[in-house]
């Protein structure tokens, strides 16, 4: 609890024990100054005590011309009620204190909430380093600011401390504890030569790290930008609250207004009835404590503000309100292949030469796996990486020059003087070369020296342990329809569909026929449905960018995945995408739950208020109990299952 919650707290607590006893004395009278107006100072000191800042917001709010607003409201209520009380000449001014302490508590328990969500994330991401290790000449270690460490220095984290700065082990072995950042409870092994992400917490060695990037772009900063940043931006539920309520409560001040002064003014036309102005201005203070929008405008943000905060306790980061609305609309979900239902960690499962497809001679083996890793020397693509550990030498760099990527085909290089070609059967085509079209399951790699065909290297992709679940948990979460894209041949695409259980498969596809393809599913879809592209971030950033909702995986650790996708999932388990849809389902539901519970019981509560049958108690239910209902059913929307 906050010190301003602590405050809050206590003016409460003393507010209703001078309210009991005021309420319970015999004759208020008795007590010094209990002549001037029957006790009228008594009953002014404790509405002050519990009501000074609400009158404060709403002065306030009248000089910035911000005048309707809940605190406008409630100002005019209360003071309404105790210019009663004077009027009847009955002394019960207890009325107007209890609306405002009542009113108060309500606060106090959104106040309470709103705090418990933010904390819940907070605890959840407290990942921010206070500061790096820096060991000096004479051995000791510095503690700096990790905004003063440069790219390329040394640090050192000793166990039990977070990483501050993204790098690669320099030296040490020890595991870190990612739970931060993926939700993953397992920890990770690191040992020289592996890439640590800021934000982890080093378990058990003592760990020298060469940072790789500034404090400011590492994964950890990136993350918690992103944290801060999604509350601004808004969903439609929120703006449709938003302009509801600008609309709706200068309407029902004006229309507490006129219930005051219309049937007094009227019966005053008609002889011998009295305009009976007590009962018609009590009704219209009760029809302004009822009208108070408070709970859709709390629980609504706070409903979407919850969603996001269980969401980032499973490792998936929500860029948003809008987001999280958008996703829980999602019926369709498209999923790249590698790096997304596969591990993108390929085998060399068979090599063949163009002068013998069954017995190869090692010799010929070697020179093709060769001419492939040096062309792909310089590429990051994971088929690249698998040529290069297939290879099992250092690359000898300045034997290749001229490097040229072609998108959706492949590369062409020099190596050593002579024109090699590494990449798919289109490459081949497009190069005028005859080439064996090989019947082994896996991606075929053609390689082609000197204008000649030289042979193929076939290489298997692992599918991930939780891929063929992920696409259940789709189908169970309300997806209609798994769509797979990849640029692999056909015969591969088709294999690990038919595996995993995907609806539909669109393979050898370029980067600019998968835009094609999810523009084509985008147009089929019915109006109220979104289309979701899972991809890698980095090579997939055209169709992330095209589709309804740009979902990436492997978030960690890639700048690119943070910037390009709207929802970032922060290791690459694709299981989570279902959790994900299902958490933003389950907000809606309650947004939807809280909006139908406000306006259905104000609407009651108004009608009957404007006819008399509802008095100020009612009116407190209905203002500051349905609040406190909307609020705690906005924080169901952190609670997240396990597994």
């Amino acid at each position: 609890m906050t010190r301003k919650q602590r405050i809050m707290l206590i003016r409460i607590v003393v507010a209703a024990v001078l309210t009991a006893i005021l309420a319970l004395l015999p004759d208020i009278t008795a007590l010094p100054l209990g002549s001037v107006a029957k006790g009228l100072l008594y009953y002014l000191a404790v509405y002050l005590i519990i009501g000074w800042d609400i009158l404060r917001k709403a002065f306030k709010g009248i000089l910035n011309r911000r005048v309707f607003d809940e605190n406008f409201l409630m100002m005019v209520a209360t003071a309404g009620a105790f210019g009663l009380a004077l009027y009847e000449k009955s002394g019960d001014y207890l009325e107007a204190i209890a609306v405002m302490l009542f009113y108060q508590v309500g606060e106090f328990f959104q106040s309470y909430a709103v705090g418990k969500s933010r904390r819940s994330i907070s605890s959840l991401m407290d990942i921010r380093p206070d500061y790096a290790n820096i060991e000096t000449s004479s051995g000791n270690l510095q503690k700096v600011d990790p905004d003063e460490v440069e790219t390329g220095s040394v640090i050192v984290v000793l166990p039990g401390e977070k990483v501050p700065i993204d790098g690669i082990v320099a030296e040490g072995v020890s595991s870190l504890n990612t739970s931060a950042l993926t939700g993953e409870s397992l920890p990770r092994e690191v040992a020289p030569g592996d890439e640590v992400v800021s934000g982890s917490i080093n378990m058990t060695g003592v760990l020298k790290i060469r940072t790789t990037k500034e404090f400011g772009e590492s994964t950890v900063s990136k993350i918690l930008e992103l944290v801060e940043d999604s509350a601004s931006h808004k969903s439609r539920s929120e703006d449709f609250i938003t302009r509801f309520a600008r609309i709706y409560t200068p309407a029902v001040c004006f229309a507490a207004l006129a219930l005051a002064l219309l049937p007094p003014l009227v019966r005053l036309m008609i002889p011998g009835m009295e305009p009976m102005w007590n009962v018609w201005i009590y009704r219209a203070l009760t029809f302004l404590v009822i009208s108070c929008p408070c709970a859709l405008v709390i629980s609504i943000p706070l409903s979407f503000f919850a969603g996001i905060g269980a969401a980032s306790r499973v490792g998936v980061l929500v860029k948003g309100a809008n987001i999280l609305e958008t996703l829980s609309k999602v019926r369709t979900v498209v999923l790249d292949k590698t790096g997304t239902l596969t591990l993108g960690v390929f085998e060399v499962t068979a090599m063949h030469d163009i002068n013998d497809l069954d017995t190869t001679d090692e010799e010929q083996k070697r020179r093709i796996v060769e001419l492939a890793a040096l062309a792909e020397c310089a590429s990051t693509h994971p088929i690249s990486k698998s040529l290069l550990r297939a290879y099992e030498q250092e690359v000898d760099h300045s034997r290749v020059s001229d490097i040229k990527e072609l998108s959706g085909l492949g590369i062409t290089a020099r190596i050593d003087g002579l024109e090699v070609a590494v990449g798919n059967e289109k490459l081949m085509q497009s190069l005028g070369l005859d080439f064996c079209h090989c019947q082994s399951a896996g991606t075929i790699v053609h390689v082609a020296c000197d204008g000649r065909y030289a042979g193929h290297i076939v290489l298997g992709d692992l599918i991930k342990p939780n891929a063929a679940k992920s696409i259940a948990a789709l189908h169970d979460a309300g997806v209609d329809q798994t769509v797979m894209l990849t640029g692999d041949a056909e015969s591969v695409a088709l294999e690990v569909a038919a595996a995993l259980g995907v609806d539909k498969v669109y393979a050898e596809l370029l980067p600019a026929g998968k835009v094609e393809k999810v523009e084509e599913l985008m147009a089929a879809q019915g109006k109220n449905e979104k289309l979701a592209f899972v991809g890698d971030g980095i090579n997939d950033a055209p169709v992330l960018s095209r589709a309804d909702l740009g979902i990436a995986m492997g978030g960690v650790g890639s700048d690119a995945a943070i910037e390009a996708a709207d929802v970032v999932l922060m290791d690459d388990d694709p299981l989570k995408i279902a959790r994900a849809i299902g958490i933003s389902r389950k907000t809606l539901r309650i947004v939807h739950q809280n909006i139908v519970m406000a306006l259905g019981i104000k609407a009651a509560c108004l009608v009957l208020g404007a006819f008399g049958i509802a008095n100020m108690w009612l009116a407190i239910f209905a203002d500051v109990g349905v609040m406190i209902l909307a609020v705690l059913n906005a924080i169901r929307a952190m609670r997240v299952k396990k597994g």
